[in-house]
């Protein structure tokens, strides 16, 4: 399709913007909202619509949107105080106010090829959300502020999540007072999920209950109930807010991961790879690391622009799953290549939390400390209901920086945000090996025995239980727990361990390595 007004020509075939003839090179999103707005310019386009449509259902920031609006304008010389081309309705959208021209037309076979994205309505490929309005089943009207406060901030909380596509309050809310057929509302708004609730009031006590629908089925899939004093209703309105957000994410998480395992592999988009390698992921074994390596390089493949699949990328390239466990024999290539991979993952979407907690990762093994604590602490101000970034600071802390007592607070944070998590032993292993080294060996043994029992953990939570052991004076149990590791991993020697934990800071460092020698590893 070619589209004029003016001097501007917008060739939708050839991936072409021109201006008086000359080619004006623009960003991939910059240009898929322009053709966006330009091929609907006889209506007005939400900004629910363009985040489907540009993002392809990725929750972005204000900021982000308004940051591409204006470069929108700027490609098409325009400005926000003129808005002669692309115009803003306030708390509604935009609108293409230029005479657009259509010079040609798209043959009708090629239609179903477009790439672009779909309308909100056909979001079903990835978790989409509505949070209804809470109820007040209260005698009380008053609490009706408190009902809406809960569902505003977790529709906030939960549009902090980029995995998830998560309708505006404004839609949402036009559901407020009604009874309604959970079925019906997701049909209307194009969602796969709803959480809705209620609050009622007895006295000075407070009881809020919620639940998480699979609207295409009619499932309840997660429910619980709060309560609380009104003594400080805003202290309390922030823990339910936490509290549901904690749980409806990773349920979302695990659902969508399911759905992509159901699938035939043929049939898969770039979203459902990243799930089906996220199932691969969290096993630690090399056929799994290798599998999940696979498919998260052809969700890449398959979505250039996908940030959360670059990440995921270098996540799994470096360094835990490959070097630490010795998985790879090429470790400067496979180095370069997970930096390549976070350092896009950022450029693509700099508000992408877990881009910036993979780039921050490999700051943390290069010993990168300033950096690696940088990432960390923005990943968490993007998200700061994002389990992950807590580990991480914590790890930054802990590993490159050998600040123990700083880093223990954002692994309780990091517990506390993903109870359901199954990379959740990570941050009980490496909280109980800073135990440790602040000399609190009954807290260490019992973090780290909590790691030892998850499935698939492979050699590293029984070393650092053998080490935690051997420090409390527990010889017998620590020789068991390195008997243990040796079995997963026969090549455990002082010396494996100080050549594999690049870029950790000599401290814990020397503490780990004592420790080790004292659980009978040898050199």
């Amino acid at each position: 399709m070619l589209y004029k007004f003016g001097e501007y020509e917008l060739d939708t075939d050839r991936h072409e913007f021109r201006v008086g003839g000359q080619l004006r090179d623009l960003e991939p999103q910059v240009f898929h909202l322009i053709r966006h707005l330009v091929e609907n310019h006889d209506r007005l386009v939400s900004r629910d619509e363009l985040i489907a449509v540009v993002w392809k259902g990725r929750i972005v920031s204000e900021s982000t949107i308004d940051a591409r609006i204006h470069a929108a304008r700027k490609a098409v010389d325009d400005d926000g105080r003129r808005q002669t081309r692309i115009k803003t309705v306030p708390r509604l959208g935009y609108r293409f106010t230029a005479e657009v021209e259509v010079v040609r037309d798209n043959d009708p076979a090629a239609a179903g090829n477009d790439d672009v994205g779909d309308k909100p309505h056909s979001l079903s490929d990835r978790p989409s959300i509505a949070v209804l309005p809470f109820a007040n089943i209260s005698d009380d009207p008053g609490q009706d502020y408190f009902a809406d406060g809960i569902a505003e901030d977790v529709i906030t909380a939960l549009a902090r999540f980029r995995s998830l596509f998560v309708i505006a309050r404004t839609s949402s809310f036009t559901y407020k007072g009604r009874a309604v057929d959970v079925t019906q509302v997701a049909g209307e708004l194009g969602v796969r999920y709803v959480v809705e609730g209620s609050v009622r009031k007895a006295g000075d006590r407070l009881r809020i209950t919620a639940q998480l629908i699979d609207a295409t089925t009619g499932n309840h899939l997660w429910a619980d109930r709060f309560d609380g004093s009104l003594d400080d209703v805003f202290d309390l309105q922030d823990q339910i807010t936490e509290q549901i957000v904690v749980a409806v994410e990773p349920e979302i998480a695990t659902r969508e991961r399911e759905r992509a395992r159901r699938k035939l592999p043929d049939s898969l988009d770039a979203w459902e790879l990243l799930q089906r390698g996220l199932s691969h992921f969290y096993r630690i074994n090399k056929n799994d690391r290798t599998e999940a390596i696979r498919l998260f390089r052809e969700a890449v493949a398959l979505d250039p622009e996908f940030s959360a699949a670059h990440a995921y990328l270098a996540y799994a390239l470096w360094p835990s799953r490959s070097v630490t466990l010795d998985y790879t024999e090429d470790t400067a290539k496979t180095a370069a290549s997970a930096r390549v991979a976070a350092e896009k993952a950022v450029s693509l979407d700099p508000d992408e939390p877990m881009a910036r907690f993979a780039l921050g990762r490999l700051h943390i093994y290069s010993g990168e400390v300033e950096m690696a604590l940088g990432e960390m602490q923005t990943a968490i101000a993007l998200n700061p209901n994002f389990a992950r970034g807590h580990h991480g600071l914590g790890q930054a802390y802990y590993y490159c920086a050998g600040q123990m007592e700083r880093a223990l607070p954002h692994f309780d944070a990091a517990l506390r945000l993903s109870p359901r998590s199954p990379m959740r032993w990570v941050t009980l292993m490496i909280k109980g090996n800073a135990l440790r080294s602040l000399g609190r060996h009954d807290e260490a043994i019992a973090h780290c025995r909590q790691a030892c029992q998850f499935p698939d953990v492979g050699f590293l939570p029984f070393m650092h239980l053998a080490a935690a052991l051997a420090e409390a004076g527990q010889k017998s149990a620590a020789r068991a727990a390195t008997e243990k590791t040796v079995q997963l991993q026969p090549a455990l020697s002082i010396g494996f361990i100080r050549s594999h934990f690049v870029g950790m800071h000599e401290n814990p460092l020397k503490s780990l390595l004592d420790s080790l020698r004292k659980a009978g590893v040898p050199e």
